[in-house]
């Protein structure tokens, strides 16, 4: 491996020593008269690569006519590292620790010992910036229909004023299957409106596109959705009104049967769950009332449970629970409920379970799960656009490239033509 890396420096190298002497060749013209200009003197720039350290002499130019200062043709003014550099440690950043990625770095490539986690994470929080106000290109391929799915969760803060951060994502979907996903910290500088209205708009919105909003209930993201130009009412997506049905249905099975009185109530109460979720699920949420209160009425064969078993709350008190939770929620969100059943026969999307697993790969897996830190807001919020980035594949060759090949046979104004 370490010969390996010492031939791989070499030969960059090598490489760069005749690029710049191609480079050096051309001249430029002064940008005040249009004068021809001739060589003034050279200038050596440190630049890290993926290779290695490189260092280049750069010419710069003197007008003849005015004495004006020109610098190298399509050479940016500010430059300290290769963009490919760049991308590869902002991508390793947002799939692992900042430790881990330099660690990685130091073993497979050749790049100084001088990188550490700290530079790691400055060049990460650097690049998130750009792609925080960097502009989306708009899809060629319009969309008819377009779902938007909006979910919440939370991380550990390091802030003063708050123990956790909440973390809002979600993702755009079109019916040809084209997705895209999106999410920033609340409070932070990134807008959530715009950063929706730009992933519309690279999937393919239109002013005839339809689109429709799902959300788990909470206010707060409803009003992101119509802020987003979403016009009918968002839809209270399935997957928050399965889990409290699983659960009732859960606790309703672990009732005692002892009594014949309570063999008889648990098989009313396992029969009155599975016509309440039939119910939700046909759109007759107003009907739920007639199986919650069925339920209510044979609830009285387990008042003496509470007292039998003192060890672990009883199951009839679960269940008396879940139910009251259920009883209200439904109560809440029955506005936003729908037939569930007749989009599902159509094809068309009932919840927002994929913008679950979104949050566990955007969010837990990188900021939660078996990661025992603490998160700034910015810190978070920038980490998160690059994580977005690298699933919706705009981070690779997408990313603005600041140089331009001395003998590229294909220019970029040849590829457009």
């Amino acid at each position: 491996m370490a010969e390996a890396k010492e031939l791989l420096t070499a030969i960059q190298r090598a490489v760069v020593a005749a690029q710049t002497r191609e480079h050096a060749v051309r001249r430029p013209t002064c940008r005040s008269c249009g004068g021809a200009c001739h060589m003034k003197d050279y200038r050596q720039h440190r630049i890290a690569t993926l290779f290695g350290q490189v260092i280049v002499r750069l010419p710069r130019f003197r007008c003849g006519g005015c004495g004006g200062v020109e610098g190298g043709v399509d050479w940016p003014s500010h430059c300290r590292s290769a963009p490919e550099l760049d991308r590869l440690q902002a991508h390793l950043s947002a799939l692992m620790t900042y430790r881990v990625a330099t660690g990685v770095l130091e073993q497979m490539f050749p790049i100084e010992a001088g990188k550490t986690h700290e530079t790691l994470r400055r060049h990460t929080m650097m690049l998130g910036e750009q792609l925080r106000h960097r502009p989306v290109a708009p899809s060629v391929t319009p969309a008819t229909a377009i779902s938007i799915s909006v979910d919440s969760t939370f991380i550990r803060s390091c802030e003063k004023t708050e123990r956790h951060l909440e973390v809002r994502v979600g993702n755009v979907e079109t019916d040809a299957g084209n997705r895209q996903v999106f999410g920033s910290v609340a409070g932070a500088e990134t807008d959530l409106v715009t950063l929706i209205g730009q992933r519309l708009d690279s999937v393919g919105r239109t002013d005839a596109t339809t689109l429709t909003g799902f959300t788990d209930g909470c206010a707060g993201l409803r009003s992101i959705l119509v802020a987003s130009g979403v016009a009918e009412l968002p839809i209270l997506d399935w997957f928050h009104i399965a889990m409290r049905l699983q659960h009732l249905e859960q606790t309703a099975g672990a009732l005692s049967t002892d009594t014949p009185a309570r063999r008889e109530a648990k098989a009313v109460i396992v029969t009155e769950v599975d016509r309440l979720r039939w119910r939700l699920w046909n759109g007759k949420a107003k009907d739920a009332q007639v199986s919650i209160g069925r339920i209510r009425k044979v609830m009285h064969a387990f008042q003496s449970e509470a007292t039998e078993r003192t060890s672990r709350v009883p199951s009839s008190r679960k269940l008396w629970a879940a139910l009251l939770a259920l009883d209200g929620y439904l109560v809440g969100q029955a506005e936003w409920m729908v037939n569930y059943a007749e989009r599902h026969r159509a094809g068309l999307r009932v919840g927002t379970a994929i913008t679950e697993g979104t949050a566990n790969f955007l969010v837990n897996r990188r900021m939660n799960k078996s990661q025992q830190m603490r998160w700034s807001r910015r810190g978070a919020d920038l980490l998160l656009q690059i994580r977005c980035a690298v699933y919706n594949g705009a981070f690779g060759p997408g990313f603005r490239n600041r140089f331009q090949i001395a003998n590229d046979q294909h220019p970029p104004a040849a590829l457009a033509a």
